[in-house]
């Protein structure tokens, strides 16, 4: 994975340091506790945001166009760097950017994409934050669960080796960019599994069963680690509020099998269970690296770290969380 070589220009960074004083809030004692998020378009951040503000924690938010609310800071990470004082006397500050890795095929360019994408704001955040010194915030950095390699059988902790694969590679250099901010900062890396929500993992196996073609996905018997979003967000606030750095799972506690997400998801919406998608048939369509990195593979990986410090999860079943995530038929 080449490096960019982008020159930052300039005047564009005098002018985003100036754009960035106009539109920070004040971190002054009068917002205690603030957190800064790039990435809140997405589902987990804009779930992330509402769930903070909804307890009246303060946000900045880092957006990638004009400023247009005093809560929101204007960013282009491919380009320039971030004044350091946006973070400034913030509590903690959150990564969830990236291009969607459920847009297929990944073509050349588009893994391109999906590394960049991840990569420069995490450069960006990291050394906002290593700037900062001993005022740094925490930095909480996302990750996924292909980190981990395919290993049928095994239980895979934040201790596991990294697997072999595409995205297994993109998140190893996804967390080395995030440890460049520093001994100064706690920084935790947030390896997720596939969300559980109608705009996540189910987006596409929901079309299927509403058309009556939905089924087993190969051998259908491969473990896939998943998360409710409502426990994805509690389970990063609770990152956030507690002491945990390093890699922490964020992915459901109980074990669940491509079928048994399948099977839960045609129940829910009263439709058949039948159609087969054999696992030739989608390498030949979605291509050999997003096939085998979230289709096939078999990876039981379990939230030890999030466990073991307290953390409860309300959608402790596959079934339960897609009950949440999807009305009844």
């Amino acid at each position: 994975m080449r490096r960019r070589r982008d020159a930052p220009c300039p005047r564009r960074w005098r002018e985003s340091r100036s754009r960035s004083r106009r539109r920070l809030p004040d971190p002054s004692p009068a917002y205690p506790g603030r957190v800064v998020v790039a990435g809140s378009s997405g589902l987990i951040g804009g779930a992330l945001v509402d769930a903070l503000r909804a307890d009246g924690v303060p946000v900045t938010r880092l957006v990638r166009r004009e400023a247009s609310a005093p809560d929101e800071v204007s960013w282009d990470p491919q380009r320039s760097r971030l004044d350091p004082d946006v973070l400034a006397g913030a509590r903690a500050v959150v990564g969830l950017g990236g291009a969607s890795i459920g847009r297929f095929p990944w073509t050349k360019r588009y893994k391109h994409e999906l590394v960049w994408s991840r990569i420069a704001p995490t450069q960006a955040l990291a050394a906002a934050v290593r700037t900062l010194g001993d005022d740094a915030p925490a930095f909480v950095s996302a990750s996924a669960v292909g980190y981990y390699p395919s290993a049928p059988g095994q239980r895979l902790t934040e201790e596991s080796r990294r697997g072999d694969t595409f995205l297994a590679d993109l998140c190893g250099e996804w967390e080395t960019a995030a440890r460049a901010a520093g001994p100064h900062a706690r920084v935790a890396l947030l390896r997720t599994a596939p969300v559980v929500h109608a705009e996540g993992v189910l987006k596409p196996l929901m079309l299927l069963t509403r058309l009556g073609v939905s089924g087993p996905i190969g051998r259908g018997t491969q473990v896939w680690p998943w998360i409710s979003l409502e426990d994805e967000v509690r389970a990063i606030r609770h990152v956030i509020d507690g002491d945990l750095e390093g890699p922490v799972n964020l992915c459901g506690p109980t074990r669940a099998t491509a079928n048994d997400l399948g099977f839960a998801l045609a129940r829910r919406m009263n439709r058949p269970f039948l159609v087969r998608a054999p696992a030739w048939g989608l390498r030949l369509v979605l291509g050999k690296d997003a096939t085998e990195a979230l289709l096939t593979s078999d990876s039981d990986v379990v939230p030890e770290r999030l466990e073991a410090s307290g953390f409860t999860f309300v959608h402790p079943t596959v079934e339960d969380a897609v009950a949440s995530a999807v009305p009844a038929a």
